[in-house]
């Protein structure tokens, strides 16, 4: 092997200035590091699919199928195990429980600091701070007593509660602490409907995020979420956002691109597996989210992501809804080059892989070949 990847050289430069290690034992060191490179590398025209997909879907089916784990120390549900792998690999546009994990900038590093973060992202509603509401169907109006005490300390003036509130089809007055609705439509159902729509709406905080916990960790605090706004979440001042995560790779992929997707994706493979206790290559996984994103965008694996959408005919024909394949191909006059190993297997043929990839070829010296043999005399 004559160099190794630029990556790996230049880690190397860094390791030998950082360590100052002298010229005849970095040349050691480089030899014992291409000599493990060389090892990790596969052979040419290895079957990596089939060896990545047997050792991601093997461990698979060792996982529980529990639905729903508290996630460490943080007391927060989360989907975990088989389903979470489920959701990852069907790339499905929303997880069951988004969640996001928010790290916070050495600056904002105390805990009165972390929980007024923590506070602008919590998602405040109504009820949160209505004590009880009474329907006064006379003269068609809700009045609710509020919490003034909560109020002052989310910073909100009840005063503002009105425009803050932005209710259709009603009209909002604060006196004290109460607040009167009256309803514009004369309707005991429009008021009932009034009531719970006034009860749900949003404050204060992000929308969605309906659970915040401030744990600490390593030594720094971290606020753990159930509900997930990367995008409003990275305006509140304090956030690092060059370290805050979310489990919902769609939103990663719309906020930060298809490379930290891509990312994502491997993170959250790996950290399912080993949260499980099953160690699996990471390369697999990459190998797999790669494919997923190689085409810019987030694709599923099955019927409608990367199976049913390959270049080979019988290959998609092979996987799920044969007729559908064979019909649409036939119709399209698509035609099949047999390149692949599927598709050779059905056709009885040697598949494109290993050994079955090459064929020998050379010239023999003169010296070495063989004398044909004289013909036999004919019988008398």
């Amino acid at each position: 092997m004559k160099r190794l990847p630029q990556r790996i050289e230049e880690s190397l430069v860094e390791y030998f200035d950082k360590h100052k290690i002298p010229p005849e034992k970095q040349k050691k060191m480089t030899e014992e590091v291409k000599k493990a490179y060389e090892r990790i590398t596969y052979d040419p025209q290895e079957a990596i699919g089939v060896v990545s997909a047997q050792s991601l879907s093997e461990p698979a089916t060792q996982m529980t199928m529990r639905t729903y784990h508290f996630a460490g120390t943080a007391g927060i549900q989360v989907t975990l195990g088989l389903p979470r792998m489920l959701e990852i690999f069907d790339a499905r546009k929303e997880p069951r429980t988004p969640t996001m994990t928010v790290r916070i900038l050495p600056e904002f590093m105390t805990i009165d600091k972390v929980r007024k973060i923590a506070e602008n992202i919590k998602e405040v509603v109504a009820k949160d701070v209505i004590l009880h509401t009474t329907l006064d169907l006379t003269e068609m109006q809700i009045k609710a007593r509020m919490n003034l005490q909560k109020i002052e300390a989310m910073e909100l003036d009840p005063e503002r509660m009105p425009k803050i509130l932005k209710l259709r089809n009603a009209d909002v007055e604060v006196k004290g602490d109460v607040m009167t609705v009256t309803s514009k439509k004369k309707d005991m159902k429009a008021l009932h409907k009034l009531k719970y729509t006034l009860l749900d709406t949003h404050i204060k905080g992000i929308k969605g995020v309906s659970q915040v916990v401030v744990t600490k960790e390593e030594g720094e605090w971290v606020i753990n979420t159930l509900g997930s706004n990367l995008k409003k979440t990275f305006a509140i001042p304090g956030v690092d956002s060059a370290r805050t995560t979310s489990n919902n790779v769609f939103e990663i992929y719309d906020l930060l691109g298809v490379e930290a997707a891509r990312n994502a994706i491997v993170q959250q493979a790996l950290f399912t597996m080993e949260e499980q206790g099953l160690n699996v290559d990471v390369r697999y996984i990459m190998l797999l989210a790669d494919l997923m994103t190689a085409k810019g965008d987030i694709r599923a694996i099955g019927r409608y992501g990367i199976s049913g959408k390959k270049a080979s005919v019988l290959v998609r024909a092979s996987f799920e809804e044969t007729k559908k394949h064979l019909i649409a191909a036939a119709i399209k006059g698509e035609s099949d080059q047999l390149h692949g190993t599927i598709e050779n297997i059905m056709m009885n043929q040697v598949a494109p892989i290993g050994t079955g990839a090459f064929e020998l070829m050379g010239s023999i010296p003169k010296g070495l070949a063989k004398k044909k043999p004289s013909k036999a005399k004919k019988a008398k």
